[in-house]
């Protein structure tokens, strides 16, 4: 499918706008009453998370009536342009006033992402890409790491739950020999380290409806050089559930396969 270079500016224009409504949300409920809740999942929900999700519906209805959104929270329609939202990414973090969260949104059509825009509002650095026109952050182009897996010269970000579908300690155990693994609380706020070159890799075993978390990501870190596959290391559709993600500097990322192979098998949940 084609799109000229106006349209796709359009879209990244829409997104950047919906980012700085959203900050201005999580800014506004950080230090007050956020309304923190558990969803049947067992994961926090917040006033922001609802009130960003819920905007972004609205104004895509009236500027896109035809495109369709999958936030994190709310959804809305069905067409392959569709709107993949994480309203606030690091909701535990937000809910108890730990500054580590982000709003991301990408545009994906027929499962492909090809705008994404990610903001931070606690620093105010905004990350955008466009398909084939590069990464950048607060306007500046940026561009992932070199770098082996090399001890303490090196950083990534896990994350692990029990009710993950991929059990990924012993990978993580594995790995951790070769790098200093740390979770900050964000996976998305984590890639984005990795499309500055600050990190060499996140692994993320999330699988339903965690396409909200890593769509964008997809887009920013491929843009900045880098590799975004499932778990596997085979590439996937962002237009639904996923199965787990590798966000690389793509120098490590068949190391980080092969590891994962050994421990993990693929249950293809995004099929």
């Amino acid at each position: 499918m084609d799109f000229n270079d106006y349209k796709l500016e359009e879209y990244l224009e829409f997104a950047k706008d919906i980012a700085n409504y959203a900050g201005e949300i999580m800014i506004k409920y950080f230090n007050h009453n956020n309304g923190a809740s558990y969803k049947g999942d067992k994961t926090i929900v917040t006033l922001a998370d609802k009130e960003i999700n819920s905007y972004l519906i609205e104004k895509v209805k009236e500027k896109y009536p035809t495109h369709s959104v999958d936030g994190e929270e709310e959804q809305f329609g069905k067409s392959d342009y569709l709107w993949i939202c994480d309203p606030v990414d690091g909701t535990a973090m937000y809910a108890r006033h730990i500054p580590v969260a982000v709003f991301s949104l990408a545009l994906a059509v027929n499962g492909m992402p090809l705008i994404g825009v990610i903001l931070d509002p606690f620093t105010n650095n905004l990350y955008t890409a466009i398909k084939g026109k590069g990464a950048y952050k607060n306007g500046e182009k940026i561009t992932v790491n070199n770098y082996e897996l090399d001890g303490m010269k090196t950083v990534c970000h896990f994350d692990i739950w029990p009710t993950a579908e991929y059990n990924i300690y012993e990978v993580i155990k594995e790995l951790s020999e070769k790098t200093y693994f740390i979770g900050i609380g964000s996976v998305i706020r984590a890639c984005m380290c990795v499309a500055t070159g600050d990190f060499c890799l996140a692994v993320f075993p999330g699988s339903k409806h965690k396409n909200c978390d890593i769509a964008a990501v997809k887009i920013i870190v491929e843009e900045a050089g880098g590799k975004v596959t499932d778990l596997f290391g085979n590439e996937q559709r962002y237009d639904k559930s996923i199965n787990g993600a590798i966000i690389s500097n793509g120098k490590v990322h068949n190391e980080v396969v092969k590891t994962i192979n050994k421990y993990v098998t693929n249950k293809n949940l995004n099929n």
